[in-house]
């Protein structure tokens, strides 16, 4: 083997350090084609204390067994699972106490740092915070210009406290290449505290302020631990006598220089999932060229991802979560079940394989190793005389035919199931088996063109590490005004392939392999353009950094060895989930003299509720209902009251947010919307005594029990609401249906929450109200808080969806009870029995997302989202062969036409025309203003239209609008002439169930 390799620098070492074994290879790219695949050495062991130790005796054995000299090294490049362990396990050794510094101005108060974590997590990590002036609006403006006296007086505290971690965090920060805020507020704290480490966000993560926020918490609570991690890893190199960069693989299948790492750890939290990806990947390149699924089967689970054609596994699309932080850092897009070679099966009245597994204890416990346990490798052996694992004796009439069958059934289905659910496309794919417990899948699968289970899976994470490439992101926000997006797109292409060249890739292969532009709906001219570039590794520059640390160099051995002793000898900070023992159906709600007092299990279940109301529009909940939260753990008092207890002569405000989503995950809310209101009432006269939402759907559904709380505005909020659902302008609510007096909705009031404030007193049409508020919103950061003018009672409860605040709760409550009896299967119709029974609605169709188109027009995102039937029942824990296959209770297609909400649910029919299958419009299953919502079948939570994306499992879910919408004029606003599809005709769905009060079924008179 040793008179193949020449004396010229051209071999990679990838080393994976997991939680369980080290892998390493020795890889030639020059013989990549050859069968060998260019894999001169591998080795395989269990991870050591110290890594150092582990990583020198992979190397050390792969030399020798390959008569391999240090000279002939280009490259080692590292993957581990050590910075991501250090989080998951809230080990208070390796995380520091992290101080935050945000550039916001007005705006986020209501949501302060770490607001969403676990309790432990935060009294583990957050040490300090403040709210600083700063901050970008979307188009590039100032919210505030930052203070360097205010950024000095922090960093004071900041220096009693001991703190040496500081995240800088600033309001559009991704997007501010010109003021350049976090740049220059981290200058001035590393001038104040010398020696300390700043993370500033934009570095860590892109758009989404929390989620960013959270990454770079996270990140800077690591970084003195990554530094002596990657140290380690560096010993060994520098101990062998090899003169070669070190490089630490990244969540996207992309290397960081050793220097990159310790100051971004974070980015390399996902990187195993992509090591196995993109490894697989390398030993079939000869035979494909195209997307495939990667299924990676170890000792306890299956992870399942998508590796595209260009040689990157699929990213998540939407948020990740961490040990229950949410964040949006790039990952890529798996998902696990629980099914491995150590998956515990059992044979009762049905077969079950998993989830339980014996895991690293499989040559222990399992039949063929002379355990007592009966493993899926255990099943395997016996089914498959071709598979030597273990002692196939010891195993022998453990399942008789009749049982075999039932379990090679169970494994195919599960391996299936999530393969189907990972995939783009309709198509069949090839499935790429690797890791040690692939032997347990069959060789055909459905959904797959084939199977192939290619030699040297078992370290295919080593040799993703070994042929990681270089690459760069830029995620932007840009003006189309003046230039094309093509134009646009070139730009940024070729500033992200020079990004590539900088970080290291050579330019002759640097390329750009991922494009997205996204239309900002709200926003004139605006655009969002993320581009990736990547490239092969320039190993002719001379120029890669070596790490630089402040510390004295000690022995990195003794180093790790203590933060060993510190792990085993400390009491572990983390709090044991609790059981959940809460008795769903004999919860009451605090309701007194008919006044409901709302609490956080009832918040809860309304935020699911309001999003399943808002027919995929109306935005996530999820940010109002932190700030709620917080509201009531500080203490505020929250109270509902029915409009049926309305006087005639009481004044109903309205209020809530309007603007760009892209807005609301950046710039949080400050104080807009009870700005809006003091504004108005100034030229309305009396305050209001009352306050109702605009629409129950989506984030608004919250938002009138915000503006009411005992520390805003002091209101009780009204049962009930203008709209029922969501609805896309301000002219599609109740009031305007009436007809009762013209317009509605002037005076108005509109505050950006920066001191800017529009205030109409009149006009003379609602339309003109609401063209003319777009146009103003446009110019106020396409992100403010509105007060409408006020009803009276009696209009109030002629006017309103009544009880609509009671029908989220139940609806919430149902999919609460759904989750914990774990029949989600069948939540649709535990929803619809809390909205009325059968006669107020249907299950319109269960199924999988195929296929979503996005356009914007007017301000506005319209689509179409294809959703095929399909069997969404996850049964795969107990599967019985079947001796003819089982048919979806929903076939064939349906379409779901939406603006912002969804509009229509409409069948698909199949017909050939000229020899070409070609779809057209049939029956009309579900029509607005009916209530047409999506929701997730795997947890019961509603999909924005934002979310729809392909492979999702669904539940499309009918139920009839209230009866405030079915009026003729009713139909001609809020039904499909609303959305210009005048070529449909409305018929009810059902008949409407006016919602049950909450407040009706629990008062208790004091």
């Amino acid at each position: 083997m040793a008179s193949a390799v020449n004396s010229t620098k051209k071999l990679r070492i990838g080393v994976d350090v997991g939680g369980t074994n080290t892998d390493g290879v020795v890889l030639d790219p020059s013989r990549a084609l050859e069968p060998d695949k260019g894999i001169i050495a591998w080795h395989k062991a269990p991870t050591t204390t110290n890594p150092s130790l582990g990583i020198n005796d992979a190397i050390t054995t792969m030399f020798s067994a390959a008569g391999i000299s240090p000279d002939q090294v280009a490259s080692v490049t590292i993957g581990t699972t050590h910075f991501v362990n250090a989080v998951v396990e809230r080990d208070a050794a390796r995380l520091s106490k992290v101080a935050v510094l945000r550039l916001c101005g007005p705006f986020s108060k209501h949501a302060p740092p770490c607001v969403d974590w676990p309790d432990d997590m935060r009294e583990l990590i957050l040490g300090y915070y403040a709210l600083l002036k700063g901050g970008l609006e979307v188009d590039g403006y100032l919210i505030s210009d930052i203070d360097e006296n205010e950024i000095k007086e922090q960093c004071a505290i900041i220096r009693e406290k001991g703190i040496k971690s500081i995240v800088v965090n600033g309001v559009f920060s991704p997007i501010d290449t010109i003021e350049q805020q976090e740049e220059r507020a981290a200058a001035i704290v590393r001038s104040e505290l010398p020696g300390c480490d700043v993370v500033c966000s934009k570095e860590v993560a892109n758009l989404g302020f929390l989620e960013r926020e959270n990454a770079a918490i996270l990140n800077a609570s690591i970084l003195a631990f990554a530094r002596k991690t990657i140290r380690s890893f560096q010993e060994p190199i520098k101990r062998l006598g090899l003169d070669c960069p070190v490089f630490i693989t990244q969540n996207d299948g992309t290397i960081l220089s050793g220097d990159m790492a310790a100051k971004l750890p974070i980015r390399t939290f996902s990187s195993g999932p992509t090591n196995s990806m993109r490894g697989a990947a390398f030993l079939v390149q000869n035979e494909l060229d195209e997307a495939m699924m990667v299924v990676d089967i170890g000792g306890t689970t299956t992870d399942v991802g998508l590796l595209l054609a260009n040689g990157f596994p699929r990213q998540q699309a939407a948020h990740s979560d961490l040990a229950g932080v949410r964040m949006n850092f790039s990952c890529p897009d798996v998902k696990s079940i629980g099914l491995g070679g150590g998956s515990i099966v059992r044979n009762g009245e049905t077969l079950t394989v998993g989830p339980d597994s014996v895991g690293y204890k499989i040559t222990e416990e399992a039949r063929v190793f002379g355990g007592n346990v009966l493993t899926a490798t255990d099943c395997t052996v016996l089914a498959n005389s071709t598979v030597k694992i273990g002692n196939r004796e010891l195993v022998r009439g453990a399942l008789d035919d009749e049982g075999l069958e039932k379990f090679k059934t169970v494994i195919k289905h599960k391996i299936e199931k999530i393969i189907d659910t990972m995939k783009t496309s309709p198509e069949d794919l090839p499935v790429l088996l690797v890791g040690g417990g692939a032997v347990i899948a069959p060789d055909e699968l459905k959904g797959a063109s084939k199977v192939l289970k290619p030699k040297w899976s078992g370290v295919a994470n080593a040799i993703g590490a070994a042929i990681a490439r270089v690459s760069a992101v830029i995620d932007t926000v840009k003006s189309t005004e003046s230039k094309s997006i093509k134009h646009i797109v070139d730009e940024i292409s070729k500033e992200a392939v020079e990004k590539a060249v900088a970080n290291g890739a050579s330019r002759s292969t640097a390329k750009v392999v991922e494009i997205d532009t996204l239309p900002l709906p709200y926003i004139a001219n605006k655009s969002r353009f993320t581009v990736r570039a990547a490239g092969d590794l320039d190993y002719s520059r001379t120029d890669f950094s070596t790490l630089h640390f402040e510390e004295a160099t000690s022995d990195a051995e003794v180093q790790m060895d203590e933060y060993e002793k510190a792990t085993k000898d400390s009491k572990k900070q983390t709090k044991l989930e609790a059981k959940d023992d809460f008795d769903i159906d004999n919860y009451k709600p605090k309701v007194i003299n008919r006044v409901w007092y709302i609490n956080e299990t009832d918040l809860s279940w309304i935020s699911i509720g309001c999003y399943i109301l808002g027919t995929g529009g109306g935005g996530s909940p999820y940010s109002s209902m932190i700030r709620l939260r917080q509201m009531l753990r500080r203490g505020d008092v929250v109270r509902v009251v029915s409009p049926d207890d309305l006087a005639d002569n009481a004044a109903i405000a309205t209020g809530g947010h309007a603007g760009s989503p892209t807005v609301g995950i950046e710039k949080l809310s400050g104080d807009e919307m009870t700005e809006a209101q003091e504004e108005l009432y100034k030229i309305c006269g009396d305050n209001p005594t009352h306050i109702i939402s605009v629409e129950i759907g989506g984030g608004n559904g919250l938002q009138s029990m915000i503006i009411g709380a005992s520390t805003n505005m002091n209101l009780p909020a009204v049962d009930g609401d203008w709209m029922g659902r969501a609805y896309p302008t301000k002219w599609q609510t109740t009031p305007v249906v009436f007809n009762e007096r013209s317009p509605i909705w002037s005076p108005v009031a509109m505050a950006d929450g920066n001191g800017n404030v529009v205030v109409m007193p009149k006009s003379t049409s609602d339309l003109q109200v609401e063209r003319i508020l777009r146009a103003a919103l446009s110019q106020m950061g396409s992100g403010v808080g509105f007060a409408d003018p006020p009803v009276t009672g009696a209009e109030c409860k002629r006017w309103a969806v009544e009880h609509t605040i009671s029908q989220s709760w139940r609806i919430g409550r149902a999919v609460a009870k759904a989750r914990k009896s774990n029949r989600v299967d069948n939540v649709a119709e535990t929803i619809l029995a809390e909205c009325g029974g059968p006669e107020a609605g249907k299950v319109l169709w269960k199924g999988k997302i195929v296929g979503v188109e996005r356009t914007l027009r007017m301000g506005h995102i319209y689509g179409e989202c294809i959703i095929e039937g399909a069997d969404v029942v996850d049964d795969d824990a107990s599967v019985k062969p079947r001796t003819t296959p089982t048919q979806p209770q929903f076939q064939g297609r349906i379409k779901i036409p939406f603006k912002n909400e969804n509009i229509a649910a409409i069948k698909l029919v199949q017909s050939v025309v000229e020899g070409e299958i070609v779809e057209t419009d049939g029956e009309v299953l579900g029509l607005v203003p009916d209530l047409i919502t999506v929701i997730d079948a795997q947890n019961g939570e509603a999909i924005g239209t934002p979310e729809y994306r392909y492979g999702l499992l669904v539940i499309v879910l009918g139920i009839t609008a209230s009866e405030r919408w079915t009026s003729e004029r009713g139909i001609e606003i809020g039904g499909p002439k609303g959305f210009g599809m005048e070529h449909l005709t409305y018929k009810p769905l059902g008949k409407f169930v006016k919602p049950r009060s909450v407040i009706d079924e629990f008062d208790v008179t004091a």
